[in-house]
């Protein structure tokens, strides 16, 4: 099996790195590095070295995937996966080029931000490889969930419209904390008309909750998805992680595995529509 995974993650890196798109993928990465880190200017300290580099490979790993699997879902590609015996060995090739390509332009950019860059310790050169590698796993894994390969109906919609909602909660839980204690006491007068008196009392003191403590609960929940990312970028700016930041990429890389094996599930599932 692995040796099949192998050869399939092989077969798909070339297509895309001797292609147009990968040689444009090329380009972007050498105008990164142009732009954000200047040869005649520098690289500003080891925080910004770190955290932007980590941002172009998240970004890049997402459209990475996207383009191979794009590549992988047309129809000249059907006779290997008939003949695996699972399917799941296909998609995992896929993820596994998508990430050699991305980690092969994101070490070509980490190189070239050394030139005039800041003094990278033997310490802090440990702590790269998890800051990096868990984002772009799992940009890489929420790609295979936006692609066509994967999806399945409504799938898509159904995580990245979470993911949205998250979000959306995370900025606005202030505000969504008042308008639910507002709607909860007009439920509260209206089981009062109706002499459901424990009931009323009951939405009253929840309305009152969302009107004090509910407010910082709700964005802790909001906000817990998020999390991770905060607790890494936070690490790299102070200098050093407490215990609880040093878990953020293994829960990223948790967050990844879930989906990884929910998209596996999607992709074997399916009946395939490859595109000509």
């Amino acid at each position: 099996m692995n040796r099949r995974i192998f050869v399939l993650t092989g077969y798909l890196f070339r297509s895309l790195f001797f292609s147009l798109a990968g040689s444009l993928y090329v380009i972007l990465a050498l105008a990164y590095w142009a732009i954000f880190f200047p040869p005649g200017q520098g690289t500003p300290d080891l925080a910004n070295y770190m955290l932007v580099i980590g941002v172009f490979g998240a970004a890049l790993s997402f459209l990475t995937t996207i383009t191979i699997t794009g590549r992988a879902n047309r129809a000249e590609n059907y006779p290997l996966v008939v003949r695996l015996p699972s399917r799941v060995e296909y998609i995992t090739a896929v993820l596994l080029s998508a990430l050699a390509f991305t980690f092969l332009l994101q070490l070509l950019i980490a190189l070239l931000a050394l030139i005039r860059g800041p003094e990278l310790t033997l310490g802090r050169a440990l702590e790269i490889p998890p800051i990096w590698i868990a984002p772009n796993i799992l940009a890489a894994v929420l790609a295979l969930h936006a692609s066509d390969l994967v999806t399945t109906g409504w799938s898509r919609v159904a995580i990245f419209g979470a993911l949205a909602l998250f979000l959306l909660g995370n900025s606005t839980h202030a505000g969504l904390s008042q308008w639910l204690a507002d709607r909860l006491g007009g439920f509260s007068r209206f089981f009062y008309e109706q002499n459901a008196i424990p009931v009323s009392d009951a939405i009253v003191r929840l309305a009152a909750w969302l009107r004090g403590p509910g407010i910082e609960t709700l964005g802790e929940i909001f906000g817990s998805i998020f999390w991770p990312l905060r607790a890494i970028a936070g690490g790299v700016t102070t200098g050093y992680f407490t215990p609880a930041q040093a878990l953020a990429p293994a829960i990223l890389l948790l967050f990844a595995t879930i989906l990884f094996l929910l998209a596996a599930d999607f992709f074997a599932a399916k009946d395939l529509e490859m595109t000509e």
